[in-house]
C-alpha cells in the first residue's frame, strides 16, 4: 500500500479505489483506500465474506460489519469479475429514464 497524505490519494486515481457502503438502515459511508482496482478485485469478494472490515484513518479506525451491507459500490468498476451471479455490461436506469419509458403517446 502507498503511504500519503489524503491530497496525494486523490491526485493518483489511478492507484486508488472508491468503495461506497449502502447500509441495512439507509445511510451511505464512503472511503478512498490506496489500492487499484484491479489488485482491489482479486480481495473483493473473499473481503465481504468476512464478518468485519477495518478501515485505518488518519484520525480513527472504523469497524464496517458487512452483515449490515445492502450493497456496496466500487469505483474505478473492475469488470474483470467474472462467474456465477455476475452481469457484465450491464446498465443502471435512472428514475428519469423509467418514468419516460413508462409514459404513453399522447393522441
Amino acid at each position: 500500500m502507498r503511504a500519503g497524505s489524503f491530497g496525494q490519494l486523490t491526485q493518483d486515481k489511478e492507484n486508488t479505489t472508491q468503495v461506497t457502503f449502502h447500509y441495512v438502515e439507509g445511510h451511505t459511508e464512503t472511503f478512498t483506500i490506496p489500492i487499484p482496482a484491479q489488485e482491489f478485485q482479486e480481495e473483493v469478494l473473499h473481503l465481504l465474506s468476512q464478518p468485519w472490515l477495518t478501515f485505518h484513518l488518519v484520525d480513527q479506525t472504523v469497524f464496517i460489519c458487512t452483515a449490515r451491507l445492502v450493497k456496496v459500490e466500487i469505483k474505478p468498476a473492475i469488470p474483470e469479475l467474472q462467474g456465477q451471479g455476475i452481469f457484465s455490461n450491464s446498465m443502471r436506469v435512472s428514475t428519469m429514464q423509467r418514468a419516460a419509458a413508462g409514459r404513453l403517446p399522447m393522441s
